[in-house]
């Protein structure tokens, strides 16, 4: 496994400099070697301003967030990341890697959730190069490899845990528990890229919905069970005003009554308070038993 080697080439100024006097000596020289016709001083000086122009490539700009890998012959050397003007051997291959923080978002794949549901879902992506030498030297494209393997990544999360938590409370969801859902697509996809020399920043779903075929039906279910919950709510607060009604008559001695008659009243309570629809009252103008 090829690590990033951090170079350190000499610096851009100085070399410009040192590069500066020299071709005004070379100029020099040459001159005097032309006027004197000396042919092994024109040779001499021949070779050293061609050398002068083989040194000229040497110079690396490298901008801030922005690396520049090294190579002496197919040999990785090191990477400059101090950005500035710098000076490294002419025969080295320069290969540009940005270290800027990049995003992406992935397509919406149609995958099976943890109950064989067909579900839509998508992720968004931040990520960074951290080690050159394992996106250049390690994986063929690094670009491509990180979209394929988040995809991958995805797909696997979304095998993993079901659309929604109906069925077993407490349960960890695609759609209900959205930050533990992100950590653990965030670490898979980091288990993924480790090759890479890439960090995974942050990774969070952006698109999640049920497949087209089952949406309509689905929705039904979910209609169905926040109904149940409001009913379950609405009986239990109905039987707890039923339960104080009856317990308030009985302390203060308003009205005996017996159990058939307490059965009617809780019956009737129980009809009034959780119907959906206005209930329209009967008065009674006999007795209580009529």
């Amino acid at each position: 496994m090829i690590r990033e080697i951090e170079k350190k080439p000499l610096p851009g100024l100085l070399m410009l400099v040192i590069l500066f006097i020299a071709a005004i000596v070379i100029g020099f020289g040459f001159a005097g070697a032309v006027r004197d016709l000396v042919p092994l001083r024109l040779a001499a000086w021949g070779i050293a301003g061609a050398t002068w122009f083989v040194m000229l490539p040497g110079f690396i700009i490298v901008n801030p967030n922005e690396a520049k890998a090294l190579q002496f012959f197919g040999n990785y050397v090191g990477t400059v990341k101090r950005p500035g003007l710098w000076w490294a051997s002419p025969f080295f291959t320069k290969r540009t890697v940005s270290l800027r923080v990049r995003n992406f978002e992935t397509a919406k794949l149609k995958v099976n959730d943890h109950g064989s549901n067909p579900i839509e879902i998508g992720a968004v992506v931040v990520w960074q190069v951290v080690d050159t030498a394992e996106a250049l030297f390690e994986v063929d494209n690094f670009d491509n490899y990180v979209h394929v393997q988040s995809e991958s990544a995805l797909r696997g999360l979304a095998n993993q845990y079901p659309y929604d938590a109906h069925d077993a409370a407490g349960a960890i969801s695609l759609s209900g528990n959205t930050g533990d859902v992100a950590e653990k697509l965030k670490s898979e996809i980091q288990d993924r890229l480790a090759r890479a020399g890439v960090k995974v920043l942050e990774a969070r779903i952006s698109h999640l919905a049920y497949a087209q075929e089952i949406a309509s039906a689905m929705l039904r279910r979910q209609q169905a069970g926040a109904i149940i919950a409001a009913r379950a709510l609405i009986v239990e607060g109905a039987v707890g005003m039923v339960e104080q009604a009856l317990d308030h008559l009985s302390k203060r001695q308003i009205v005996k009554l017996d159990e058939e008659r307490k059965a009617a009243m809780v019956s009737n309570l129980l009809v009034v308070l959780c119907s959906d629809h206005a209930i329209q009252p009967v008065v009674n103008t006999g007795t209580l038993y009529q």
